[in-house]
């Protein structure tokens, strides 16, 4: 009996499980960490509202609106719309750990306007990540269910798109954390304890991307195995 890569017993899905423990911790983490510091007020009494729109003026933005968006930690910037979005739990906060966000958010919208490099090549890449994401196992299975290696080696190379992109957006949110913290400091909008807040708060976000660009490498390396394994077979 054959105990490989197929469709019995797969020792690969290790990795998968591996990938998911450490993507858990690392949002465990970051969950821990917002909500400590979102009981701290910020001394200044300001809301990440008056944050978001200081350093947007201050770096010459007014084309950029500040809206609301449902949900817990879904702040995002579009530069596309040019809408800078702040969750339920950031939007007209004067928590530390609100603060630390949209100033995060703030470092995108800078970003978009400066012509930061990997921003661009991030939203260029976005495509190719998204077909990589919906392509792949697809192509993957239907090469192993009909025992065509190079259909499903296709598929792995194009989950290569997903993990691209996992890795171009490292750089992209770190220097938005950069960006916000410099300018926290520098503006003294946060000092002393509460910039070391901020600045764990970020610092746990950023490492839910690692987590995220690790779990997907384990995750085209076990790709790469169930498909080399099935080409032994052949």
């Amino acid at each position: 009996m054959y105990y490989g890569y197929g469709f019995g017993y797969d020792p690969t899905i290790i990795l998968v499980l591996i990938g998911a423990l450490i993507s858990g911790i690392a949002s465990m983490n970051v969950q821990r960490t917002y909500n400590k510091y979102s009981r701290i007020r910020n001394s200044r009494g300001i809301t990440s509202n008056q944050v978001a729109e200081h350093i947007l003026h201050a770096a010459g933005i007014y084309d950029v609106r500040i809206e609301r968006i449902r949900g817990n930690l879904t702040d995002h910037y579009s530069p596309n719309e040019k809408v800078l979005r702040l969750s339920d739990a950031v939007y007209g906060q004067t928590s530390v750990a609100a603060l630390g966000v949209a100033a995060h958010e703030c470092g995108h919208a800078i970003q978009h306007q400066q012509g930061y490099a990997p921003l661009k090549l991030r939203s260029a890449s976005v495509p190719l990540a998204n077909i990589g994401s919906w392509v792949s196992w697809p192509v993957i299975l239907i090469g192993l269910l009909i025992g065509y290696t190079p259909l499903a080696q296709i598929g792995v190379f194009l989950f290569t798109f997903v993990v691209a992109f996992q890795l171009i957006t490292l750089p992209v949110e770190f220097d938005a954390s950069a960006r916000a913290l410099r300018i926290l400091d520098q503006d003294h909008i946060l000092e002393g304890d509460e910039h070391v807040g901020a600045t764990k708060v970020l610092k746990a976000a950023a490492m839910t991307y690692v987590a995220a660009l690790f779990a997907t490498i384990l995750q085209l390396l076990r790709l790469v195995l169930l498909v080399s394994g099935n080409r032994r077979r052949d």
